[in-house]
């Protein structure tokens, strides 16, 4: 009878291992993330040479690196003296451009805010656009 007993137990032991074998889809699962996650032969980078993702929301195109071109070419100056070169950095509202759309760095970001201050109160640059002539 002992041996009647181990066998129902072994049975039952390959009944429990039956819904182990249901698994098979988690462990396919599984193998579908590595399969995207792997990286092609070029290193894991897309055909432009990026990574992929990042920002952008996928709407596809190349976006060049922002960069200071104050801080790129030295001879350029900011002053409010010159509306010509803040009009760059001002709206067709007359809304002073954020640094992460101008790509301006921090520092030359403070200077333009404040060479288009005032350049406004001196009359050089319009306020809203209603200011205008």
């Amino acid at each position: 009878m002992a041996e009647e007993t181990n066998k129902e137990t072994a049975t039952a032991g390959s009944e429990r291992e039956a819904p182990r074998g249901e698994r098979s889809e988690r462990s396919e699962r599984g193998e579908r993330t590595a399969a995207r996650g792997e990286r092609d032969e070029r290193g894991g980078r897309d055909e432009r040479g990026g990574r992929g993702g990042g920002r952008g929301g996928g709407r596809g195109g190349f976006r060049r690196r922002k960069f200071c071109k104050f801080c790129a070419d030295t001879s350029l100056k900011i002053d409010y003296k010159d509306p010509e070169t803040l009009r760059h950095y001002v709206t067709e509202r007359y809304k002073i451009v954020p640094a992460r759309v101008t790509g301006t760095c921090a520092r030359h970001q403070r200077a333009l805010t404040t060479a288009v201050k005032r350049a406004r109160v001196l009359a050089l640059l319009p306020f809203t656009t209603q200011h205008r002539d």
